[in-house]
């Protein structure tokens, strides 16, 4: 997942308490021990997404995997860490029980439609009792900004610009909440970061990428251009603008004189749609052929040829 997975790890691990509470049967009570780091999972990079949980005085494994989509390979995937997981901690203590593990996949973005609560690998001959794992799901992206707020953590406000009603207005309640629950300009940007990695992931289209960006620069000035990941997304972001620009205006130029030689050849300025199909044809077969074959055709005959679908070169 690129951005968003290296993101979303790393305030996962500055709020350990925050995760876990959202995952915790409601009513218990839970202690979070640390992230699980054996010699297993130093050789399994993946393995630093475990963690190891005390609910109602009794030790308890909670694994957390962030899925761009619930694709087919996830079950897969789920079963093969915890092999690992479970081996690591056979290893770390072979005299003692391992805990029960919880693995819970956490959904970015996918179909409409409402995603199972409960993912499944059956590992098991077909005419034998069930063997395999089951997981959560949840379908984060899925939920409302009301329901994310829920879960009372900040951690949860940087999932928001997922949420299927996220609007702008809600997303400037939601940067102003970041802001006022958070000490230290550190903790802010992290969450910023966050916050703006996953509003590019867009699961419901809301296109609020540019407006989070300015929104999040009005709360804190200059903050983002200070933090590497966002950063970049900025000078990325300036970059492609000014090449749409430029392109843009590159186009025109060759739309208006196209369109000047098409007058002089036909005796009137082109319609709307046939600067449209110029153009298309200058993007599809480049400027000089379309240059060459106004130069070539006469009244009628170019008319016609603007008509007719544009072909490739």
């Amino acid at each position: 997942m690129g951005d968003a997975d290296i993101a979303l790890r790393h305030i996962a691990r500055r709020r350990p308490e925050d995760l876990a509470r959202a995952f915790t049967p409601e009513g218990h009570s839970v202690e979070v021990l640390g992230w699980i780091d054996t010699q297993v999972t130093k050789l399994e990079r993946r393995l630093d997404k475990a963690l190891r949980l005390r609910i109602d005085g009794t030790l308890r494994v909670l694994h957390v995997e962030f899925c761009f989509a619930l694709r087919d390979e996830v079950p897969a995937q789920v079963f093969e860490y915890l092999g690992f997981l479970f081996a690591a901690l056979r290893i770390e203590a072979p005299r003692e029980p391992v805990p029960p593990i919880e693995s819970v996949a956490v959904v970015l973005s996918g179909r409409k439609q409402r995603l199972p609560v409960t993912g499944v690998l059956r590992t098991a001959w077909p005419e034998r009792r069930f063997s395999g794992t089951h997981f959560r799901i949840d379908a984060v992206y899925q939920r409302t900004v009301a329901e994310l707020r829920a879960r009372g953590s900040v951690l949860w406000l940087a999932f928001a610009p997922l949420a299927r009603d996220a609007t702008a207005k809600a997303m400037r309640e939601v940067i102003a909440q970041i802001h006022a629950r958070t000490v230290t300009g550190e903790e802010r940007a992290e969450l910023y970061t966050a916050f703006l990695v996953l509003a590019t992931v867009d699961p419901w289209g809301h296109n609020l990428q540019k407006e989070l960006v300015t929104m999040v620069e009005d709360m804190e000035e200059g903050l983002l251009r200070r933090t590497p990941i966002i950063g970049e997304m900025i000078i990325e972001a300036e970059q492609k603008a000014e090449q749409r620009g430029q392109l843009k205006g590159r186009e025109e130029a060759i739309a208006e004189l196209l369109g000047r030689l098409f007058a002089r050849r036909v005796g009137r300025r082109p319609t709307t749609e046939e600067e449209r199909s110029i153009l298309d044809r200058a993007r599809a077969l480049g400027p000089g052929e379309v240059e060459d074959t106004l130069l070539e055709l006469e009244g009628d005959a170019l008319v016609r040829w603007l008509a007719e679908p544009a072909r490739r070169s």
